[in-house]
């Protein structure tokens, strides 16, 4: 059995860097991004081993901005 594979995008200029992403991961690949500001003054959610997503959208569903797209593969 092949395990799924996702792609997750965020658009970093209108995130608020809540955070409600990084705990709704269950791979615990997202996080916000500390060296980056977005637009808004806030650090933006981004992924760091993208290779691990596993398409299942939990943070795309609770991010309050629908500011995350996941493609599952």
């Amino acid at each position: 059995m092949v395990a799924a594979k996702g792609k997750v995008t965020f658009n970093e200029d209108i995130c608020k860097g809540c955070g409600l992403c990084t705990t709704a991961c269950p791979v615990k690949i997202v996080t916000l991004d500390t060296k980056k500001i977005n637009v808004k003054g806030y650090h933006p959610a981004t992924v760091i081993e993208v290779e691990k997503c596993i398409g299942c959208a939990n943070c795309a569903m609770i991010c309050p901005d629908s500011v995350i797209t996941v493609e599952r593969f």
